[in-house]
């Protein structure tokens, strides 16, 4: 049965169409026999839908698609019943590859960069997310930038949302993240992961206590109002006004963690949409991150295995 929830509109400025296969052995310079592909669509912000959707919960899509990836992957998530909202992008949209050598159990990622965007479009992409926001909602911006757009366009986002009453949760990396976790922007919430956490820091965090205080930090210093560090088979941690928690990872035999970041984002936002406090919300983030690592490629998480999991959560005060 779908709960009462408040409205959560997912952006994904660089998709891509995901492609995954595993052979016997993967190895250069031979003719490698694959599987079938399975065909997915994905980007940080759409893998946050597909995983909503699976525990019925709704979301709406906000997308760069061009070309006939594009196309393709906007009849995808219409057939999803995702209702996706198109931005133009500037070119063909991206594709990535999931190898899975069966022999070893390893897998390679291979991520295609996407068409490059000019300052104008940037500029109403802003518009369109602004358009779309809704008062007391969520807005979820998850994934890389693609070329062209800058370093800052998450603190600048903040910024064009401030007069909605939205949200903002940002799932970043890199230069984007080091530039919203500046400070001052009005972000609600900032996810890294550990290594991520550490380059901000200058230094190592082996210690829970040195997590939790580095978020703590970074709220004291403004760069938002929450904050969540994924610690891996560690678990993960946030830290608010009001305290820091920590979430054991579930014990669960490990087929592929493609999406499970994203699926831990998706956990966290819709139980905080559906009024959950954070403890439990970082619970159900666990508990779909675990869920996920236990289906293959890049399939996403099974409702009654989130089920199993929340039912079990270790959800510990720091």
């Amino acid at each position: 049965m779908t709960q009462d929830q408040a409205p959560i509109l997912t952006v994904t400025l660089n998709p891509a169409l995901d492609l995954s296969t595993g052979a016997d052995h993967v190895r250069p310079d031979v003719k490698l026999r694959c599987d079938a592909p399975q065909v997915d669509p994905g980007g940080g912000g759409i893998n946050i839908s597909r995983a909503i959707a699976a525990m019925g919960g709704t979301s709406r899509p906000l997308v760069a698609l061009g070309g006939h990836t594009g196309e393709r992957m906007d009849e995808m998530l219409r057939a999803a019943g995702l209702d996706p909202i198109r931005l133009d992008a500037p070119g063909e949209t991206r594709q990535s590859l999931v190898a899975t050598d069966r022999a070893s159990g390893l897998q390679y990622r291979f991520m295609m960069p996407g068409p490059e965007w000019d300052a104008d479009l940037v500029s109403i992409s802003f518009d369109r997310i602004a358009e779309h926001a809704a008062q007391g909602g969520y807005v979820v911006l998850s994934g890389s930038n693609p070329p062209g757009v800058p370093d800052d366009y998450a603190a600048q986002l903040a910024q064009h949302l401030r007069d909605t009453g939205a949200h903002l949760f940002v799932d970043t990396s890199g230069n984007a993240l080091k530039a919203v976790s500046s400070g001052g922007h009005g972000v609600a919430l900032l996810r890294m992961d550990r290594h991520e956490a550490e380059t901000l820091a200058g230094r190592p965090l082996p210690e829970r206590s040195d997590t939790a205080a580095f978020a703590a930090a970074l709220i004291e210093t403004g760069s938002a109002r929450s904050v969540i560090v994924a610690r891996g088979s560690d678990g993960n941690i946030i830290v608010t006004a009001e305290g820091a928690w920590h979430a054991e990872a579930a014990p669960v035999k490990i087929v592929s963690k493609v999406g499970a970041g994203d699926s831990f984002v998706a956990g966290f936002t819709l139980a905080t949409a559906r009024g959950m406090p954070p403890p439990d919300a970082l619970g159900l983030g666990a508990a779909m991150a675990s869920a996920t690592c236990m289906t293959p490629a890049t399939r996403l998480c099974r409702a009654e295995d989130v089920d199993r999991l929340f039912g079990k959560r270790i959800v510990t005060r720091l």
